[in-house]
């Protein structure tokens, strides 16, 4: 997910993580974010059945990637890797705040309440649209050492984690836009095609 300036706060979940990376920009990350209109972000993640050194070491160059590009979480399928694995930080200007790493997540309960916020997204560079979304949910993982893990998030991290496990499922967040006029017009003016986006029925 790409930060919007717009966001005067940030409601963070401190998680205990064994990851730890500098946050300082790479000029060249390992992993490529891929954009709309490649096939590969529309391809369902599978979930990862033994967290190991492997699974950590990819987090820690999915981190470098989303550090780079300046963005705020990051799913695997976005660099082209298959596995129900995100990986979030809502405050990537601090060196302290440790990343939230989120291994086969699985939304158990979501808020009567929702709201409408604007999303942007590192596989969309440069399109900030609306969208609604439950604003709290009930979450079960692993982390990065493979253990279960429960949160019951609100706010941006809800609205963080709803957004990349929809990477998992093939899904973007202007699927979900409902201004279709200003859906066609940004994208239009930051070079990506209408006929790329699949609305959610």
């Amino acid at each position: 997910m790409a930060r919007s300036f717009s966001q005067l706060a940030i409601n963070a979940e401190k998680q205990r993580t064994s990851i730890a990376i500098s946050k300082n920009p790479l000029e060249k990350p390992e992993l490529e974010i891929h954009t709309l209109g490649n096939s590969v972000l529309r391809k369902p993640a599978k979930r990862i059945s033994k967290v190991d050194a492997n699974i950590r070491d990819l987090v820690k160059k999915m981190l470098h990637s989303m550090y780079s590009a300046k963005g705020i979480g990051l799913a695997a399928p976005q660099v082209g890797i298959h596995k129900q694995l995100l990986v979030i930080d809502l405050d990537i200007e601090n060196p302290t705040t440790p990343p939230i790493i989120l291994i086969n997540p699985e939304i158990t309960g979501y808020s009567a309440s929702i709201e409408t916020y604007e999303e942007g997204c590192l596989s969309i560079p440069g399109v900030y649209l609306n969208v609604i979304r439950p604003s709290s949910i009930k979450l079960n993982f692993r982390d990065e050492m493979g253990r279960p893990k429960k949160l019951n998030p609100d706010g941006l991290l809800a609205r963080c984690i709803q957004h990349e496990m929809d990477h998992l499922n093939g899904v973007l967040f202007v699927d979900r836009v409902t201004n279709l006029e200003d859906l066609k017009k940004e994208l239009k003016e930051n070079g990506f095609n209408n006929k790329d986006v699949m609305p959610i029925q």
